[in-house]
């Protein structure tokens, strides 16, 4: 059998791979079984931040796989620290508890806001609103908090305590606050699974003053739009937001499974001893990587990002079979006349990989792809997209 049969096999029948065998790379080029090479805009979704086998990053892992590749949370370890550090003080938050993934990172927001509301508003405060198209996790509690009904089909009962609103709904978070006994409410400023939606600022900032106002929590999701995806370190920094609660994942390790949540001065001290663990959070090799991916996203590093996304935004406004383009930063959405399958199939012929979100296509490259390669990409991508 050949590698796709022996796939089909053994593998669990959950993914619908694309017919390509990725076997290396270098930057935002990859190459299949055949040496064929196709330019990645999609970096992993969104997890390759500075493309395949970067030097720096790959160093980092290297040096820390020669040490000691795992201790278990028994033992400290400087990477874990490092990073810890490093997050806190680039966002002003004060504590991080490391897992394995975004759904995980999650999770602990739920708990977090759970314990929290239990010890200041009371034992029957639990319930958590999230937004309508929003994805937060494949986890049975993260697929509760999604607010995507077809997710919920196959595996209820789903955990209550999750409501959902429609983004931009003022007056329906209102009355739930007014109806309901409320936790926090969890939010992504763009929808990347729902279609690379932006959350209107002004809603955004409404759902923190009335979160605030009644003493729940403001969280944040940030596992795709993270680690300077959108141009601003965290999404929520554009929004102009202070979250009580961040999570992150995907870009954050640079192609390493790793998770974080974040927690400001008010939530810092509410999980303890006992309260939380993971087993391979904070593994030293993952967050190894994850200190030389951070290091390098600074201020003139992110004015790149933002200028590319604009590039790209400029090259997507009109043309033929566009009809809309959205997003923030290198995470952009394409609206297209063809279904977006369609496209992205034809993309991949010529030697362009990208993704899909609802019916657009979706473009997640390298935060450092050079200028040229996201240039050669996106003329495909039109080509593909032509009627």
């Amino acid at each position: 059998m050949n590698l796709k049969e022996r796939d089909d096999q053994y593998i669990a029948h959950t993914y619908k791979r694309f017919p390509v065998e990725i076997v290396s790379g270098k930057g935002s080029l990859v190459f299949d079984e055949n040496g064929k090479r196709y330019i990645d805009m999609g970096s992993g979704i969104a997890v390759t931040s500075f493309g395949i086998s970067d030097e720096l990053w790959v160093k980092a892992v290297t040096d820390q796989l020669s040490r000691v590749q795992h201790t278990s949370n028994l033992y400290y370890t400087k990477p874990c620290v490092d990073l810890a550090q490093l997050l806190c003080e680039k966002t002003g938050m004060k504590k991080v508890f490391f897992s394995n993934s975004g759904a995980e990172a999650n999770e602990c927001a739920i708990k977090i806001a759970r314990e929290y509301a239990c010890q200041n508003l009371g034992e029957d405060y639990y319930k958590i609103i999230t937004l309508k198209g929003s994805f937060h996790g494949r986890t049975i509690t993260t697929l509760s908090a999604t607010g995507q009904e077809h997710y919920h089909e196959k595996f209820r009962p789903m955990t209550p305590g999750f409501l959902h609103v429609e983004p931009g709904d003022t007056q329906g978070l209102r009355k739930l606050f007014e109806t309901e006994k409320i936790a926090a409410v969890l939010i992504e400023c763009i929808q990347g699974e729902g279609g690379v939606i932006e959350l209107d600022p002004d809603f955004a900032k409404e759902a923190q003053e009335i979160a605030h106002g009644c003493g729940a929590l403001l969280m944040v999701d940030e596992v795709q739009t993270g680690n300077g995806r959108t141009g601003t370190l965290y999404a929520y920094e554009g929004y102009g937001l202070s979250p009580d609660v961040v999570s992150t994942a995907k870009g954050l390790a640079g192609g390493l499974p790793l998770g974080a949540t974040m927690m400001n001065e008010k939530v810092e001290n509410v999980l303890g001893y006992g309260d939380h663990g993971s087993t391979f959070g904070g593994n030293p090799i993952a967050a190894a990587g994850a200190v030389s991916i951070l290091e390098r996203i600074d201020d003139a590093f992110l004015a790149q990002v933002r200028r590319k996304g604009e590039l790209l935004k400029k090259a997507f406004a009109s043309g033929s079979g566009i009809e809309a383009v959205s997003g923030r930063g290198l995470m952009i959405g394409i609206k297209t006349v063809k279904p977006a399958g369609e496209v992205v199939q034809k993309a991949m012929e010529k030697g362009v990989l990208c993704l899909t979100a609802k019916d657009k296509v979706r473009l997640l490259p390298a935060l450092n792809i050079p200028e040229e390669l996201l240039i050669e990409a996106a003329g495909i991508i039109r080509e593909a997209a032509a009627l």
